[in-house]
């Protein structure tokens, strides 16, 4: 049985008085039926992990280098990540991938060095609205998966979240049926690749301005197993209703 996340991403929002609502946050859920993960920006990361330490509450990333150390100024190690107390990273976030021209062969250097130093990755993949409308959404996906998906992935160490980079941050949704079509192929090539056991193992979040209005209908989804929310994370009320909309299914 793969277990539920409902996994928040802060990106590049929040200071200190942020971390109140992950203090809130940890006194709404203080255990958890569900896995709750937020990954707030680096300069948070150690202090976020203090806030929830002994909590049924984690945190993670939001991008790390391939390499493990060397002179690469600004840039994170998965070893750092750690080191801060994070157990998960985002990577091939679609914002990462047009900000900063990350290819599929990226993220998947980034994935290699993320589970070796023993973090989960949440690999990001999805279409644009060009790629919708031409109905080459299947074939993207497919092609970021085998290209940003490393071989030594297991159901323990990766998580792919599909957000359809039409819907972050527009409240553009696609429809369920459309979802669902995704999440089935994803799973499918999983299975095909990996074999049937790592196939059905590893979790699929959906991401794309997921709120607590429309997260019940998204979570009864066929594979959808969480989200990856953005902005309905910063704040606990919102970030609260979509955990308790996964918690009830």
């Amino acid at each position: 049985m793969r277990r539920k996340l409902a996994a928040g991403n802060w990106k590049m929002n929040g200071t200190t008085a942020a971390l109140s609502e992950l203090e809130a946050l940890t006194r709404a859920f203080p255990s958890p039926t569900v896995d709750v993960l937020i990954c707030p920006p680096a300069t948070l990361l150690h202090r976020a992990a203090e806030a929830v330490r002994g909590t049924g509450i984690t945190v993670g990333g939001q991008d790390c280098h391939a390499a493990t150390s060397g002179a690469h100024t600004g840039d994170i190690s998965a070893d750092m990540l750690v080191d801060a107390g994070a157990n998960t990273v985002i990577l091939g976030h679609s914002e990462r991938r047009e900000d900063h021209d990350e290819q599929n062969e990226d993220v998947r250097a980034k994935a290699r060095g993320a589970m070796d130093a023993g973090l989960k990755a949440i690999i990001c993949v999805g279409e644009s609205l060009e790629q919708r409308e031409a109905a080459n959404t299947l074939e993207i996906i497919g092609g970021q998966m085998s290209g940003s998906i490393p071989d030594q992935s297991t159901g323990e160490n990766l998580i792919v979240a599909y957000e359809p980079i039409w819907a972050i941050g527009t409240g553009k949704v696609p429809t369920l049926n459309e979802i669902g079509e995704v999440h089935d192929f994803i799973r499918a090539r999983l299975e095909r690749r990996f074999g049937e056991g790592v196939g059905r193992s590893v979790r699929l979040l959906y991401g794309g301005s997921v709120k607590p209005s429309n997260a019940a209908e998204i979570f009864g989804v066929s594979n959808v197993d969480g989200a990856l929310v953005g902005g309905a994370s910063l704040k606990a009320a919102d970030f609260s209703g979509i955990v308790e909309a996964l918690e009830k299914t």
